[in-house]
C-alpha cells in the first residue's frame, strides 16, 4: 500500500515499461538486461517455474526491490509510484482490525477519510459482506485472501500487481472469484502471477512465460475473446495446452 493519496483515475490506465532491468540477490543475477512492455488496460498473466523470479519482478515493478540497473516506468514516461497497488502472496491482515478496517487500512495510513460504504461493496463483490465485523483469526485462508483482494481494489490504483491472489481458494470459489475479478479489473493494467494455466487463459488478454537463469520472458501469447472465458472454450483449451508445452520446454532448458 502507498503512503500518499491516489491520483485521479485516467480514462485509460498507463502501461508498464521495463527497460534493461538487472536485478541481483547476493551473487545470483535474477534478471540481466530484461526489457518488457505491458500495454495499458490489458490483463497479462506471468507464468514460470517456482523460484525463477516472478515475485522478484513484481516487487521491482512495485518499487519494493531496487534494481542494479535499468528502470521501470509507466508507458507515458512518468513514474509508476503512487499508481500501483500490490497484492503479495501473504495476506498481511492486521489481526486486531476487523475485516472492514483491514480493507480501509491504506486510507487510514494516509490520513484520508475512510469510505466504509465502498469497502462494504467490495467485500460484497468478493463474497464476504457478512464478515465485515469479523477478525482475521476467524477466517479461513481463502477468506483472508479475498479480504486482501478487496483491500487491493479499495486502493483505486490504475495498475495492479497480483501475486497468486486465488491460490488459497477451493475450486468453486476460485472460479467464482476469477469471474468477479475479470469484471472488476476491466479498466486496469494488471500483471498476474499464477501457476495455473487454466486461470491464466480464463483471465488474461496475454500470456507470458518466464524461463532460464538469468530469467527471460518469452514472446507473448495473445488470448482472443473477452475475459472471463468459459473453462470448456475450445480456444482456451488449445491455448492451455500450448502454454503447458512452453512451461515444460522451459523447465527442461
Amino acid at each position: 500500500m502507498n503512503a500518499q493519496a491516489a491520483p485521479p483515475r485516467q480514462s485509460r490506465p498507463p502501461g508498464i515499461r521495463i527497460e534493461n532491468l538487472t536485478v541481483c540477490f547476493g551473487d545470483k543475477t535474477v534478471f540481466d538486461n530484461l526489457s518488457l512492455e505491458i500495454e495499458g488496460g490489458t490483463f497479462v498473466a506471468l507464468l514460470g517455474p517456482s523460484g525463477i523470479g516472478k515475485t522478484s519482478l513484481l516487487k521491482t515493478i512495485a518499487g519494493l526491490t531496487p534494481p542494479a540497473a535499468g528502470r521501470v516506468a509507466a508507458s507515458d514516461g512518468a513514474s509508476l509510484a503512487h499508481r500501483i497497488a500490490y497484492m503479495g502472496q501473504q495476506d498481511l491482515l492486521f489481526p486486531w482490525l476487523s475485516v472492514l478496517n483491514n480493507v480501509m487500512l491504506g486510507a487510514r495510513l494516509r490520513g484520508e477519510k475512510p469510505e466504509p460504504d465502498r469497502a462494504r461493496q467490495l467485500l460484497a463483490e468478493v463474497g464476504l459482506a457478512e464478515r465485515a465485523s469479523a477478525l482475521p483469526k476467524t477466517l479461513s485462508g481463502g477468506m483472508r485472501q479475498r479480504v486482501a483482494l478487496a483491500r487491493t481494489l479499495y486502493e483505486g490504483r490504475p495498475v495492479l500487481l497480483l501475486d497468486e491472489p486465488f491460490s488459497a481458494l477451493d475450486a468453486v470459489n476460485r472460479a467464482r472469484l476469477q469471474e468477479r475479478a475479470a469484471e472488476l479489473l476491466q479498466n486496469h493494467t494488471v500483471l498476474l502471477i499464477t501457476h495455473d494455466p487454466m486461470e491464466a487463459c480464463r483471465l488474461s488478454h496475454q500470456l507470458r512465460v518466464m524461463t532460464g537463469s538469468p530469467a527471460t520472458v518469452g514472446d507473448p501469447i495473445d488470448v482472443p475473446g473477452r475475459p472471463p472465458r468459459m473453462p470448456d472454450d475450445p480456444v482456451l483449451l488449445y491455448l492451455q495446452a500450448e502454454l503447458l508445452k512452453r512451461l515444460l520446454a522451459g523447465s527442461e532448458a
